[in-house]
């Protein structure tokens, strides 16, 4: 007969602890900076010219996944306030990859005045990271 099964106290369990958070933290911020994940941002005329962005980016392998959202956006534009929906593509990647997907994301890309903004990745689980790096550096 063995000790009953309990569950481990939270401050010891990798996921959605303080030791675990500074683990991801540690692997994340510890690769060379080229290899850290970053997220960027898109907006689009819509949702066929994201998708078109998207799948090039794929297909180039200088993503491993991409996001299409439906938005409404308010701007300022020649002068005047505009009302428009769009749509966002967030790219997931790796910083390496930001400059080649800049270029490419402009030789497809309607609007006149691009917004493709960088996030940096502070935090991802270990899978999703490993996943993404895996069909990144193929």
């Amino acid at each position: 007969m063995g000790l009953p099964r309990t569950k481990a106290p939270k401050h010891i369990t990798p996921y959605g602890s303080v030791l675990g958070r500074a683990l991801n933290f540690l692997v994340l911020w510890s690769l060379p900076l080229a290899l850290q994940m970053i997220l960027i941002y898109i907006t689009c005329k819509n949702k066929a010219e994201a998708k078109k962005i998207g799948l090039a980016l794929i297909k180039r392998r200088l993503t491993a996944c991409c996001n299409i959202f439906p938005i409404a956006s308010i701007y300022w534009w020649k002068g005047k306030v505009i009302k428009d929906k769009e749509a966002i593509l967030i790219v997931k990647t790796l910083k390496r990859n930001f400059q080649e997907i800049e270029r490419e994301v402009k030789k497809l890309y309607s609007y006149t005045v691009p917004c493709i903004l960088e996030i940096p990745v502070r935090e991802a689980n270990r899978k999703y990271l490993s996943w993404l790096k895996k069909e990144l550096l193929r």
